[in-house]
């Protein structure tokens, strides 16, 4: 790799490539490759390009997308080889290796031979990790960052996932939110804008947490807190139930306590927290969306990811520690 400063930019070799590093907010010459995603990475892509990355993607066969510097692959351990970033969808990588991929017509499979295909320079994002791509991005020494994870972007996709989850709950129910009454079980980054929102609304809020401090936070805001050990008595007369908590916490004993009018909206990680077969048995609406920003607002959504992924691009792959990978 060679150096050498020519007004006040970075030339050095990649890949046999010539790459010019001096252009404030750019990120000419890195080649970002987008395996799968929904319409939230559009945005991503499209701003990516924006900022002269060269791109390539995997499983976007059914979407007519042409940007500059942009190819659309089969997925191959030998194209991922050559890139320098690797980016998953916001749901990574499922159990049985498969990705999710809206604009391909074929099963998008991510294996073995792709984890060690990829170069231990080029970091690998994703918005979630299951515990198989944990798994394998640590045997392979690969650097994985969970976008979801970072309060930069959880707490902006908050407000997208709040919305959607209100909106749900408005074409589901025959009240309005006002005067209604509602409770939110969880108070992480979904959880608190939720609540936020929907007590703006004029509904009264119950808030179900574990922590003394969740439950002390709660009640700051103006919310009735509940502990969670004592759901049973706190959801008997709730008209609408929004969980936030990716573990079992609607279970079959819990839901013969809720009225048979409520509605249960679980933006939870799949499979969500909600025994959804004893709701349907009880005759209780219940419904799973996991992934709310990317139905109801993918641009908003995908300029969130595109931020802190531009980023952290500059931070993992240009001059990580003051020095170019």
């Amino acid at each position: 790799m060679g150096f050498c400063h020519e007004h006040h930019a970075l030339k050095f070799m990649r890949h046999g490539v010539q790459w010019v590093k001096g252009v404030p907010g750019m990120l000419t010459g890195i080649k970002i490759a987008f395996v799968g995603g929904d319409a939230r990475i559009i945005e991503v892509i499209r701003r990516m390009s924006e900022l002269d990355a060269v791109t390539r993607l995997f499983g976007f066969d059914r979407i007519d997308l042409q940007l500059p510097d942009m190819q659309k692959l089969e997925l191959s351990p030998q194209a991922l080889a050559e890139v320098d970033v690797v980016v998953l969808p916001v749901a990574g990588m499922n159990e049985d290796g498969t990705i999710d991929a809206k604009f391909s017509s074929a099963t998008l499979m991510f294996d073995e031979d792709h984890f060690a295909a990829i170069t231990k320079a080029a970091p690998v994002f994703t918005g979630i990790a299951r515990p198989r791509l944990m798994s394998l991005a640590k045997r392979h020494g690969l650097n994985l960052i969970k976008l979801m994870e970072l309060d930069e972007v959880a707490i902006l996709n908050s407000i997208p996932t709040a919305e959607g989850a209100i909106a749900m709950a408005m074409e589901n129910t025959e009240i309005t939110i006002h005067g209604s009454t509602c409770a939110v079980l969880g108070l992480g980054r979904s959880g608190m804008t939720l609540a936020r929102v929907l007590a703006a609304l004029g509904a009264q809020v119950l808030l179900g947490a574990r922590k003394e401090g969740d439950l002390a936070r709660a009640k700051e805001m103006g919310l009735t807190p509940f502990s969670l050990t004592e759901i049973d008595e706190a959801i008997d007369h709730v008209d609408i139930i929004f969980n936030t908590i990716p573990a079992p916490i609607l279970t079959s004993e819990v839901l013969t306590h809720v009225q048979r009018s409520a509605v249960v909206i679980d933006i939870a990680s799949a499979p969500g927290g909600t025994d959804f077969r004893y709701a349907e048995r009880r005759g209780i609406k219940a419904l799973l969306a996991p992934s709310l920003p990317g139905m109801v607002a993918p641009k908003t959504a995908g300029r969130i990811i595109a931020q802190s992924l531009e980023r952290l691009i500059r931070e993992q792959v240009w001059f990580p520690g003051g020095i170019v990978k």
